[in-house]
């Protein structure tokens, strides 16, 4: 069975002020993306998705998918209007993809198999990536299954400004009982962490509370259902201009319509990743400590 890992990386990057997916942000010029692939190869995958827009095929083939020959079995799909379900056409003026759903719903006639998604701009860790693996094996042959790599809160906030995360609940069993992507969430000055969407001064949540941060483990089954819950969504109300469809919004509606079972996998793994700019400093600072200490050779 292939292992296979779905890398959604068409997003806009507008709060970043560029295209976060190829800054050159580890000590030896690597690009952020590289370490998740590294990691992958490891754990075991071995064929690899990239959704992108149209315009980086060229660019995403010189700096990553060049590297892979011989080591993964390669695929480009493209996050684009076309890609759209038959038939809808969107507003005149709109540029924005329509989020993470739509994202993975690019990849729909290459992925016949389980397989793993993730953000092309997140460090995800190691360990994720192994529980991950092993967990696509557990799901082949399960329809209505899925799983997903939890992290907390407190260490996805970023003190640069404002951050959407899917915050989790689960059941004594650690399966996911619901999930509410939730935004505007920022750190305050008194040591609490606010969501500004809901409440002005700010919802206090739990800095422990386990939140998405899409790494999730499907069946082909999802992406039958994504399409038909896309298309509903698309057809739905929200502003044409601006509504996106968020994977984690999806996999709670289909927890409560079709029964979907999500596994949240334990991990120790640790997440960084860059939302704006000022973010970069941080991040290039731990990959050099983690090439430092041995986990990534001197260079990638």
């Amino acid at each position: 069975m292939k292992t296979t890992l779905l890398i959604m990386a068409a997003g806009m990057g507008s709060r970043y002020g560029g295209d976060k997916q190829i800054d050159r942000i580890g000590p030896n010029g690597e690009i952020l993306l590289e370490y998740a692939i590294h990691d992958a190869l490891e754990a075991g995958f071995d064929k690899i998705v990239f959704v992108i827009r149209r315009a980086k095929m060229d660019t995403f083939r010189e700096l990553v998918g060049g590297k892979l020959e011989g080591k993964a079995e390669v695929h480009y799909v493209f996050q684009e209007y076309d890609s759209l379900p038959e038939g809808f056409v969107p507003p005149e003026g709109r540029t924005k993809p329509y989020g993470t759903a739509h994202a993975i719903l690019a990849a729909k006639d290459v992925i016949h198999e389980p397989f793993a998604v993730i953000n092309a701009d997140d460090y995800y860790g190691k360990g994720a990536f192994r529980a991950m693996a092993e967990s696509l094996h557990d799901l082949a042959g399960k329809t209505n299954s899925a799983s997903m790599v939890a992290y907390r809160l407190r260490n996805t906030v970023s003190k640069n400004g404002h951050v959407t995360r899917g915050v989790c609940e689960t059941d004594e069993q650690g399966r996911l009982i619901g999930v509410t992507e939730t935004y505007k969430i920022m750190p305050f000055p008194d040591g609490t962490i606010r969501d500004l969407h809901t409440d002005p001064e700010g919802r206090v949540l739990d800095p422990d509370a386990l939140v998405s941060m899409n790494f999730w483990g499907f069946t082909p089954w999802l992406l039958e259902a994504a399409e038909r819950e896309f298309t509903a969504f698309l057809a739905g109300p929200g502003d044409p201009m601006t509504k996106e469809y968020a994977l984690p919004t999806l996999v709670d509606k289909l927890m409560h319509t079709d029964g979907l079972t999500v596994e949240v996998l334990a991990t120790d793994a640790v997440w960084f990743g860059v939302t704006y700019h000022d973010d970069r400093d941080y991040v290039a600072a731990e990959l050099k400590k983690l090439h430092d200490a041995g986990q990534y050779p001197p260079a990638l």
